[in-house]
């Protein structure tokens, strides 16, 4: 396993080691000792999440707030997904900077998103099926979010707009200078 720190301090590109034959492949997707020594955290992961989409969805920008904050590591089973996050730690060197990854099922990265970022993605092949571990538990009254076309964070989605599918929900989230954490 390869990691990798982001421009984003805490925030880290993981890929694992794949092992492949003519009958196909093994990988280890995660293994808690070996993601602690590697990126010197220690988190517990406590739920795991899934959601299948089709080109164009574009789900986030998401974060959680307060205590019921979240870190995540995802990663793409099937298909290809630019994926965004975004760095809301106020004091933190790189508050406001964003980072993107294409995740695929190809490349087979992960993406360590840490407590503080809002998270996003747009699904880029046909279909899409995402992963996701989270170090707590979602909390409705805590969710929070940032529009995919802030002017601030300026995020190239790789996409065109017309091909964007967006929930009503993610339709009216505020820009990034309207953020309450």
């Amino acid at each position: 396993m390869i990691v990798k720190e982001t421009k984003l301090k805490g925030c880290f590109l993981i890929e694992p080691t794949v092992f492949g034959d003519e009958r196909g492949y093994f990988l280890e997707s995660y293994n808690q000792k070996t993601f602690n020594q590697l990126t010197g955290l220690e988190v517990d992961f406590i739920q795991d999440n899934e959601s299948f989409s089709t080109r164009g969805v574009l789900r986030g920008l998401h974060f959680q707030r307060g205590e019921h904050a979240q870190a995540k590591l995802v990663r793409v089973i099937l298909g290809a997904v630019l994926d965004v996050v975004v760095d809301l730690r106020k004091g933190s060197q790189t508050y406001g900077a964003h980072y993107t990854v294409v995740l695929s099922s190809e490349n087979k990265k992960q993406l360590f998103v840490p407590r503080g970022f809002a998270h996003g993605f747009v699904v880029l092949s046909e279909t899409a099926l995402f992963a996701y571990k989270c170090d707590n538990f979602y909390n409705k009254a805590s969710e929070g979010g940032i529009i995919y076309n802030d002017k601030t964070l300026n995020i190239d989605w790789q996409l065109e707009a017309s091909e964007f599918i967006i929930s009503e929900k993610d339709q009216v989230l505020p820009n990034f200078e309207n953020v309450i954490l």
